[in-house]
């Protein structure tokens, strides 16, 4: 009976996240993490001879976030546990299995935001110098970087952007993350960048592939995430800067550095395609606490 009852909680998982996928059109990565908590709380409740939805009870949820404290998993670990319980109770409270939402009253632990890692308008200069424009991989990697800074998009859609996707004459690319698509003008800079990659660069690398993405690798296949991210990593040690480099570190910069000139937070957070003002306003206060210490080293009475 046992075995019956886990079996019917992992098909309503499954159920659960087909729903995400179909109805909610999650990312790939959402539905993956989601399928892992769930899995793990699904483990741990067996093994209390807990095995059906509806024998899940608040305490036992509440229970269960202590075990994973207690084990010390990361605050954003444990957060996201909790979001995953709520989100999947409240889908069986939806579906009329359940009476009540047993996870309705988990609270996750405080999460302490990080301030991200960006880079100095100069070392954005010198990482763009970087590659070496004779060939066609540094045209690609070139034109990669460029657009990369120049929008702020994330690694996940710039890996999928198609040529159709660009409009240089106008000088913008649309882009398409969840579902929702977003429009974002590109500088003279980057579209020199693109016009050179596409122009001189991207015929080599495609070879008699007919495919339609706008970046490839040196095989005429699709750029990955871990593919741009070596690249990236290489030019940052090639232009001896420090720390970890990562493609977001291009999407933060890009950030503060458009609010350090002078853009506003809404504009900002729509080219990001933030969905809350929240998660841009932290690069505001960036911005407001890199003025700050400028305005301490200079002004005569600080």
């Amino acid at each position: 009976m046992r075995n019956q009852g886990q079996r019917l909680m992992e098909s309503a998982i499954r159920e659960f996240i087909e729903y995400l996928h179909n109805v909610k059109t999650t990312s790939g990565n959402t539905e993956v993490s989601y399928l892992r908590d769930l899995k793990k709380m699904t483990v741990w409740l067996a093994e209390r001879e807990i095995t059906q939805v509806s024998q899940v009870s608040s305490d036992a949820l509440e229970a269960y976030i202590s075990s994973l404290e207690e084990q010390q998993f990361a605050s954003s670990t444990i957060s996201r546990s909790v979001a995953s319980a709520r989100a999947f109770f409240q889908y069986e409270l939806q579906e009329g299995r359940i009476a009540t939402n047993p996870a309705e009253k988990l609270h996750p632990p405080k999460i302490q935001k990080k301030i991200p890692e960006i880079l100095t308008i100069e070392e954005v200069d010198l990482l763009m110098r970087q590659p070496d424009m004779t060939t066609a991989k540094g045209m690609r990697d070139k034109a990669m970087l460029e657009l990369l800074y120049a929008t702020g998009m994330r690694v996940s859609e710039l890996i999928h952007l198609k040529v159709s996707d660009l409009n240089l004459s106008l000088g913008y690319v649309s882009c398409c993350a969840y579902g929702k698509n977003r429009i974002i003008p590109i500088g003279s800079v980057c579209r020199k960048a693109l016009h050179r990659y596409i122009d001189k660069a991207r015929g080599s690398l495609v070879q008699h592939s007919d495919t339609e993405e706008l970046f490839t690798n040196c095989s005429g296949k699709a750029m990955s995430r871990q593919g741009f991210w070596k690249v990236l990593k290489g030019y940052a040690h090639e232009a001896g800067i420090r720390g970890d480099i990562t493609p977001h570190t291009l999407r933060h910069s890009f950030a503060v550095h458009m609010l350090q000139n002078g853009a506003d937070v809404k504009s900002v957070q729509e080219m990001l395609g933030h969905s809350d003002i929240a998660t841009t306003q932290l690069y505001l206060s960036m911005h407001v606490n890199r003025m700050r210490d400028v305005y301490r080293k200079a002004h005569p009475r600080c």
